[in-house]
């Protein structure tokens, strides 16, 4: 039976994933710890280190009942039953498959740790995203290091969450996949364990089990083919522009084809996250080891016309504004990568801003959730994110002295030339978009790169309007 469970990181994905086991298990103490003293100060306060709809009434039901959060790690790592690992495997920089390859340094970390403290059987469970076959390298690790004391058994339970929405996620999820070693009997016991646990809320016919190699694949395959599905309309929405087809109509009709289904055919300036970038990468760098080149050079174009898509958006905000935005105030609505997150991790509105700050426009932000230390922190990384020839790249910069972040929509577009939406929040729908256009400088545009807002309203206030995919009679008339 079990009675402990410890989470390793307090991230994205662990504090949300173990407050909602600890919702649903009550019998069960949940204690998620993290090197990180600041973060577990955080989720111990009333403002939480994350913003997630819905987070904020889990923690305040669980915390301080059955769930826990605390930097003594060995402790509970002691205590446990089972072991979620929720460590980050960020793309290596440097050595061996560098800007390709997982960096499993933390996971190993976390390994040789639970080995050095364990000293009764535990369960772990790969919850981080990790390339095929890891399972295997962390029961070596766990083996070699426990001297025959402890028996281990490790399971693969990668997450399947959205950001913005992965409460839900986590309590009616579509599906939850468990892979393990089905041909012992100590894995077979390990994997009905933790189905259990899901058991308490999840139905039978959605917890999927499988191997534990077809599990950590399927994850890698599951954000590819998500990330796959976004350059697709992605590309269709450049040809839509130079043909006058809509994309919106487009994708109306790839909806209705039961065969595809309705998810993921918004066209936008690009995918973001943590995740989808780093997933194909890792996807390819597994493809060249095992020989697979051109299966490999396959993937590597999801991630170029993703690339090719936020330079393109750039390029049209220059060539709209009569190719030069140099002196001129772009106002950005919206920096997280989408909306109902304050995440900014690979976030399309890092490359665009760079892109419009290299021909000198000078920037006004504003984002409901994303802090201005994080903006600027992002703004001023050197990395250089599009690697495609053919693109415009955009400088780095060490100072922003030309970006300034607001904490309201209508002073960040006083006086602007420009509106790029970046972030597809609610609230840019329902704006006031008069008010706005009279305090613009003229003429006023609009560029819509997540195609939220109504067109035709705007043309009829008096904005010259750019959405992606649309009709080019939409956004040339001046």
């Amino acid at each position: 039976m079990v009675k402990k469970i410890c989470g390793i990181g307090a991230g994205y994905v662990g504090g949300p994933t173990m407050a909602v086991i600890a919702l649903k298990c009550p019998s069960i103490e949940v204690a998620v710890v993290d090197i990180s003293h600041s973060r577990i100060s955080a989720w111990n306060s009333d403002k939480l280190p994350i913003y997630e709809p819905g987070l904020e009434e889990v923690i305040q039901q669980c915390r301080g009942k059955n769930l826990l959060f605390s930097t003594d790690i060995e402790k509970h790592v002691y205590e446990a039953d089972i072991i979620f690992v929720n460590v980050n495997t960020p793309t290596k920089t440097s050595g061996l498959g560098a800007g390709k390859a997982a960096d499993l340094t933390y996971w190993e970390s976390a390994a040789r740790m639970i080995a050095d403290v364990s000293r009764s059987n535990k369960i772990v469970v790969e919850k981080s995203t990790v390339p095929v076959r890891t399972a295997e390298v962390i029961e070596k690790i766990l083996v070699h290091n426990s001297n025959g004391m402890v028996k281990y058994q490790i399971l693969s339970n990668p997450e399947f969450l959205s950001e913005g929405t992965s409460i839900q996620d986590l309590l009616n999820p579509d599906r939850v996949l468990i892979g393990g070693n089905d041909k012992n009997l100590g894995g077979q016991e390990a994997i009905q364990k933790l189905k259990a646990i899901y058991a308490n809320w999840v139905p039978e016919d959605r917890i999927i089990t499988t191997n534990l190699w077809s599990a950590e694949l399927s994850k890698l395959a599951d954000n590819a083919f998500l990330a796959q599905r976004i350059s697709s309309i992605n590309a269709m929405s450049a040809l839509c522009e130079a043909t006058g087809a809509d994309v919106s109509q487009v994708s109306c009709v790839l909806s209705k084809n039961t065969k595809l289904g309705s998810k993921y055919l918004n066209a936008s300036v690009g995918f973001g996250g943590s995740c989808f970038q780093k997933d194909i990468l890792n996807l390819v760098y597994i493809c060249e080891s095992n020989g697979l080149v051109e299966v490999a050079n396959y993937w590597k174009e999801v991630i170029k016309v993703n690339d090719y898509q936020k330079s393109r958006f750039v390029k049209k905000v220059v060539t709209s504004m009569f190719n030069t935005v140099s002196g001129k105030k772009i106002a950005v609505l919206g920096f997280s990568f989408k909306k109902d997150t304050s995440d900014t991790r690979k976030t399309p509105a890092i490359d665009v801003c760079k892109g419009l700050l290299a021909d000198n426009a000078c920037l006004s932000i504003y984002d409901p959730r994303v802090s201005e230390d994080q903006i600027r922190t992002d703004l001023s990384t050197n990395e250089i994110r599009w690697d495609c020839s053919t693109q415009v790249k955009p400088a780095s910069f060490t100072n922003v002295k030309q970006v300034s972040v607001f904490g309201d929509v209508y002073e960040a577009t006083k006086d602007a030339h420009g509106i790029c939406v970046l972030t597809e929040w609610d609230e840019f729908k329902t704006i006031d978009y008069q008010k706005i256009f009279d305090s613009m400088e003229k003429p006023a545009f609009v560029f819509d790169g997540r195609n939220v807002l109504d067109v035709d309203k705007l043309k009829k206030i008096g904005f010259i309007v750019y959405s992606i995919g649309k009709p080019i009679d939409q956004w040339v008339d001046c």
